[in-house]
């Protein structure tokens, strides 16, 4: 049986300004590597961007400590710039930064986490 710890897996939206959908795609292409860097020493990973034609923009991470991480992010000196140059491409943050500024979406459903919890439950009696 699998005792470690669940990660927190973390979905948050944003709204890209739609004029500006070509340049954000381009800016993800090749992320600076000292922001990777960054971003991986904060012990986020499984991290994925997904964008829909109308600048609805879709995240997603695994993370141990999701309070954590947003804390390391916000000191670490090479988030600050990176994000400083995305924040223009967001609607509606009212100052924030991205990465503290983005609303999370609670999780109602996990497959796996269901199917362990069914797999761990005690067998029917036979004659009930």
């Amino acid at each position: 049986m699998n005792t470690a710890p669940r990660p927190e897996r973390v979905l948050f939206q944003l709204q890209v300004d739609p004029a500006r959908l070509d340049e954000y795609r381009e800016r993800h292409a090749a992320v600076r590597p000292e922001m990777l860097r960054a971003i991986e020493a904060a012990g986020r990973r499984n991290y994925s961007l997904f964008l829909r034609p109308d600048g609805l923009l879709i995240g997603y991470y695994e993370t141990d400590d999701d309070a954590a991480a947003q804390a390391a992010l916000a000191a670490d000196p090479r988030t600050a710039a990176w994000e400083a140059e995305m924040a223009p491409f967001f609607v509606a943050l009212d100052g924030d930064r991205p990465d503290q500024g983005a609303p999370r979406l609670p999780e109602v459903f996990h497959l796996e986490d269901q199917l362990a919890a069914l797999d761990a439950a005690p067998p029917a009696s036979a004659g009930a």
